[in-house]
C-alpha cells in the first residue's frame, strides 16, 4: 500500500517463509557501500530458511570453480561478493519473556520504507504467553552521509506491565555465504571465506576484524550501544563474535530505547581498517541519531529533486516507480573501487557481479539524474582497464582489451563461456557508455583522461576479433544479449555496437585533437594515425545481417533457419527455460530469453529504418519468453517508438513491478537493479521518446490512456529541463542553464524558457 509519494508499507505481516526472504530484499537498507537485508532482529522458527547478510561493494574473496575438462584459458576460480558479518540481531525480553513473532500473540504488525527519510521501519503489537503487551518500533538506516554507518533504533514501550527489560544484542564474525544447489544464480557452496583476524573491546566498543581466505583483503566491523535511560552495559568477547547485554528496567506506558551503532570497513579503500574503523565510529557517534537522521533527509532531498517521476492517474505503478528510483541510489558504488551489481546490495544472487547492465541499463539514468555517479562507474571500468587488457591476451588477442563479462575487480567470473565470455557486446555497451555520458555532459576531461583510452582500446580489440570477407567486415563465434542463442556468427546487436564504437573512436581521435590533448595518449598506447584509418574502413564496411524476405534484421547469421519454439503450448512450470532445458536445447531452436535484436533498435535506432524496425519488433516479440529481468523494459521503449501505447504501457508495467510484486519468483535473492533503470527507461527513453544525440535532445512524446499526466527532470550539460506530458500537449520548462536545442516530433526549437507543443497520440506513427 502507498500512503504517500515516497512510503511504502505492509500490513499484517505473516510468517510464511518464503513472504519473509522475499521481504529481507524488499526492505533491505543500503547506500552504495554497505548493504543489510532486512532480517527479523529477533530470527525466525527453527528450521525456517534465511538470508541473511551484510555486504561491502567490491569486497570479495576468491572462490575455486574447477572445469571438468581443463582446456587453455577457461576460467578456473572467480572473485564472490562476502557476507561480511551480522550486527543486526537484537534479542527482547520483558520480565524474561522472549519477544517472537511466532510465540505469544501478534496484535499489530507493520514494515515500512521511508524513501524521502531514507529508512525501514517496523512496528509490532505483542502480547506475551504471561499477558504482558508492548509496542516495538524499529528503525534502520544506512547513512548517504557516512557510508560506513548502519544504525538501528530499538524502541519498547510498555502497554500494561512494569518490570524488567534485557537486550542481547549480537556481533557476529562468524558468518558465511548463503548458497543453494538448485539454482545457477545462487553459489553452490558456502566455504568458510573470512577467517578471524583479531578482536577487541574498547570503551565498550567490540570490534571485529576479519581477512579474506585467498584475496588478501581484510575487513572489520564495530559496534557501540546507546541506552536511552540509566542501566548497565556489559560487552563480552566469545570466540570472533562480541554479545552486549544491555539490562533496565521498564515503567507502563514508558518508552526505553536503545541505539546501535554498526560501522564498516575495508583495506580496498584503507590500509588499515581497523584505524579506519575507529575514526569511523569516532564520527559516527559525534553526532546524534537525530543529526544523522537530518543528513539523510537532506540528501534523498536533493537526490528526488533531480529525479523524481509524478504520474498521475496510477498509483501502483507509482509506488513501483518510486520504490525502484530508490534502489538505484541505494544500490550504485559512490566511489571508483566498485560499481552496482545485478542484485544491489540486497542479496547474494549472481554473488556480486557486475555486468553489463550496468552501461545499458542503469548509466543512463544516472547521466540524466547524478552525473557524477557516471562518471565514478566510467572510472571504476578505466581502473580496471589492465584486468580487460590482460583478458584480451588470454582469449588470444593481440591487442586491445576485452572486458568481463562479470566481474568485481575487472576478472573475468564466468565459467560458462559460451554464454558469458563469449558475449563480446560488453566492450560495445562499455564504449557506448562513454559515449552517452560525453554527450549528456560534454566533459572533456574525463574524455581525455580516461574514456578516450576505453574507446581507443575496445575498437583494437574489434579490429583483432573481426575480419573481412567479401568486402564486409565481419565477427564470427560470439554471443550476443540474448543467452538462449550462443556462439554464434555476426549477431546483429554485436556488429551493430562495434561499428558504433569505431567510429566513436574516429570522432573521439578528432575531438582530442582539436583540444590539442591526443599526444600524451596516443603515446601513451602507441595509437598511430593509420589505425584510425582502419577503424573508419571497419566500421564502414560493419555487416549487419538482413533479411530481405522478411524485412527484418536476424539476430545473427544462421538464427532463422533453425526450429522455432513453441512457447504457446509451453507449460507455465517450464520457465524459465533456463532451468528446464538443456543449454544446447534451446540453442538450437528460434527462441530468445531477452531482447537482443530488438535492444539494439532502441540503442543504435538511427542505422536502420522505421520500417524494419517495426517488423523485427513483430517477429521477436513471437519468439521471446522474457526469461530475463532485462527484456520487458526494452520491448516497452521500442513500443513506445512504433507508436503502440497500450503495448508499450503492458510491457512497462510487468517491467515496473517485478520486485514490488515478485513476479519473477526470486526477489528473495535480491532486487533486479537492471530492471529498474530500464523501468525509467520505459518512461523517459519510451513514452517520452528522449534520445540524446550530436544535434541535441530529441522527443518523441506520448501518455498511455491510464495516466493523466506525468512529468520528470533531467539534466543535460549545463541545465535542468522540467518536461510535463499529458493528454493535449507536451511542456519543456528551462529550470537553469543557457538556451538549449531541442528536437520535438524531429522539428527543431530553441529551449529558452517554456515550451508548449501539442501530444501526439495514436496507434503507430
Amino acid at each position: 500500500m502507498i500512503t504517500k509519494q515516497l512510503v511504502y508499507e505492509v500490513e499484517n505481516l505473516t510468517m510464511n517463509n518464503e513472504e519473509l526472504m522475499v521481504n529481507e530484499t524488499v526492505f533491505h537498507n543500503a547506500n552504495g557501500y554497505i548493504g543489510i537485508r532486512s532480517n527479523y532482529e529477533e530470527g525466525y522458527p527453527e528450521g525456517f530458511d534465511t538470508i541473511k547478510g551484510s555486504y561491502i561493494n567490491g569486497f570479495y574473496d576468491i572462490a575455486d570453480m574447477k572445469q571438468a575438462e581443463n582446456l587453455h584459458g577457461l576460467i578456473e576460480e572467480k572473485q564472490t561478493m562476502l557476507n561480511i558479518g551480522d550486527t543486526q540481531t537484537i534479542y527482547l525480553k520483558i520480565n524474561d519473556q522472549t519477544f517472537t513473532m511466532y510465540e505469544g500473540e501478534v496484535l499489530y504488525s507493520k514494515r515500512w520504507l521511508d524513501m524521502e527519510k531514507g529508512i525501514t521501519g517496523r512496528k509490532v503489537v505483542w502480547r506475551a504467553p504471561n499477558g504482558n503487551e508492548v509496542e516495538v518500533v524499529i528503525k534502520r538506516m544506512t547513512s548517504f552521509y557516512q557510508l560506513s554507518l548502519f544504525t538501528i533504533e530499538y524502541s519498547v514501550t510498555a502497554l500494561n506491565f512494569s518490570g524488567d527489560i534485557e537486550f542481547i544484542s549480537g556481533h557476529n564474525g562468524e558468518v558465511r555465504n548463503y548458497s543453494n544447489n538448485n539454482d545457477p544464480r545462487i553459489a553452490r557452496e558456502s566455504p568458510r571465506y573470512l577467517i578471524a583476524d583479531g578482536a577487541w573491546i574498547q570503551e565498550k566498543i567490540s570490534y571485529l576484524r576479519s581477512r579474506t581466505s585467498k584475496s588478501g583483503l581484510e575487513v572489520c566491523t564495530a559496534v557501540k550501544h546507546f541506552l536511552s535511560k540509566e542501566g548497565s552495559i556489559e560487552v563480552k568477547l566469545n570466540g570472533h563474535r562480541a554479545d552486549a547485554n544491555i539490562n533496565t528496567k521498564i515503567s507502563e506506558n514508558e518508552t526505553i530505547t536503545l541505539l546501535k551503532y554498526t560501522v564498516f570497513t575495508d583495506s580496498i579503500r584503507s590500509s588499515d581498517s581497523l584505524s579506519s574503523a575507529k575514526k569511523e565510529m569516532e564520527k559516527a557517534i559525534g553526532l546524534t541519531l537525530q543529526s544523522l537522521y537530518d543528513h539523510q533527509k537532506a540528501y534523498l532531498d536533493e537526490y528526488w529533486d533531480n529525479c523524481l517521476l509524478e504520474i498521475k492517474g496510477d498509483d501502483d505503478l507509482t509506488a513501483a516507480v518510486n520504490y525502484n528510483t530508490y534502489q538505484l541510489i541505494q544500490s550504485v558504488g559512490k566511489d571508483e573501487h566498485c560499481n552496482i551489481a545485478a542484485k544491489g546490495l540486497s542479496g547474494e544472487g549472481y554473488e556480486g557481479h557486475y555486468f553489463w547492465d550496468t552501461e545499458m541499463y542503469i548509466q543512463p539514468f544516472f547521466n540524466l539524474t547524478e552525473a557524477n555517479i557516471t562518471k565514478n562507474l566510467i572510472s571504476f571500468r578505466y581502473r580496471t582497464i589492465d584486468k580487460a587488457r590482460e583478458n584480451a591476451r588470454n582469449l588470444g588477442h593481440s591487442k586491445g582489451v576485452l572486458y568481463p563479462w562479470r566481474t568485481i575487480m575487472g576478472v573475468e567470473c564466468s565459467g560458462y563461456f559460451p554464454s558469458g565470455t563469449a558475449a563480446y557486446h560488453i566492450n560495445g555497451d562499455i564504449a557506448y557508455s562513454v559515449v552517452a555520458y560525453y554527450l549528456a555532459t560534454k566533459d572533456m576531461d574525463l574524455l581525455e583522461t580516461k574514456g578516450a583510452e576505453i574507446l581507443f582500446e575496445t575498437a583494437r580489440l574489434w579490429m583483432d576479433l573481426g575480419h573481412y570477407h567479401d568486402g564486409k567486415f565481419k565477427i564470427h563465434s560470439v554471443t550476443g544479449p540474448d543467452e538462449y542463442t550462443c556462439l554464434v556468427n555476426n549477431n546483429y546487436f554485436t556488429n551493430v555496437s562495434a561499428r558504433y564504437n569505431l567510429e566513436w573512436a574516429v570522432k573521439t581521435y578528432e575531438l582530442l585533437r582539436e583540444a590539442g590533448t591526443l599526444k600524451p595518449l596516443a603515446d601513451k598506447i602507441g595509437l598511430e594515425e593509420e589505425e584510425i584509418f582502419e577503424f573508419q574502413r571497419a566500421a564502414e564496411a560493419m555487416y549487419l545481417p538482413y533479411d530481405d524476405k522478411l524485412g527484418i534484421n536476424p539476430q545473427d547469421d544462421s538464427f532463422l533457419e533453425k526450429k522455432v519454439w513453441d512457447i504457446e503450448n509451453t507449460p507455465e512450470s517450464k520457465f524459465p527455460l533456463l532451468l528446464h532445458y538443456h543449454p544446447l536445447t534451446l540453442y538450437r531452436y528460434q527462441v530468445c530469453k531477452q531482447a537482443d535484436t530488438v535492444l539494439s533498435h532502441f540503442i543504435f535506432e538511427d542505422y536502420q529504418s522505421i520500417e524494419t524496425i517495426r517488423k523485427s519488433f513483430d517477429y521477436y516479440e513471437k519468439i521471446t519468453t522474457h526469461d530475463s529481468s532485462l527484456s520487458r523494459c526494452i520491448f516497452s521503449i521500442v513500443a513506445s517508438k512504433l507508436g503502440l501505447v497500450d503495448k508499450a504501457y503492458d510491457y512497462f508495467g510487468d517491467s515496473a513491478k517485478l520486485d514490488l510484486f515478485n513476479t519473477h519468483k526470486n526477489t528473495k535473492d535480491g532486487i533486479h537493479t537492471a530492471n529498474m533503470g530500464g523501468n525509467y527507461m520505459a518512461i523517459v527513453y519510451g513514452f517520452a521518446g528522449l534520445r540524446i544525440k550530436e544535434e541535441g535532445l530529441y522527443f518523441s512524446p506520448l501518455i498511455p490512456k491510464p495516466w493523466k499526466e506525468f512529468s520528470f527532470k533531467i539534466n543535460y550539460e549545463d541545465s535542468q529541463i522540467m518536461v510535463e506530458i499529458n493528454k493535449k500537449q507536451s511542456k519543456f520548462t528551462l529550470l537553469k542553464g543557457g538556451p538549449k536545442n531541442i528536437y520535438v516530433y524531429d522539428s527543431l526549437y530553441t529551449l529558452l524558457n517554456t515550451l508548449v507543443i501539442d501530444s501526439r497520440n495514436g496507434d503507430e506513427r
